[in-house]
């Protein structure tokens, strides 16, 4: 498997699974990046805080020599985007 190249300039699109947890926080997930996790107390702070932790990860990952998942979207501008509504 060859590994993807990352660049400082390299951008991703990452699916989100969010859930409200017990005691009404929510809780984020990602199905492409394996250790990615959002906990906050709302669904905006989740998307707000996402963008970095996924960054420190996916650079941590590059740092370790660790293999980006194939699954890890490389986007390019322009983009699409969809916003949530809540």
């Amino acid at each position: 498997m060859a590994q993807a190249q990352h660049t400082a300039l390299t951008s991703y699109r990452l699916p989100l699974e969010i859930e409200q947890m017990e005691d009404g926080s929510y809780m984020a997930t990602s199905p492409v990046l394996e250790g990615f996790l959002v906990l906050a107390d709302s669904v905006e702070e989740v998307i707000s805080l996402a963008p970095g932790i996924a960054k420190a990860l996916i650079e941590t990952m590059h740092t370790d020599g660790v293999m980006l998942p194939l699954d890890l979207e490389e986007i390019h501008f322009p983009v699409k985007v969809e916003v949530l509504v809540v």
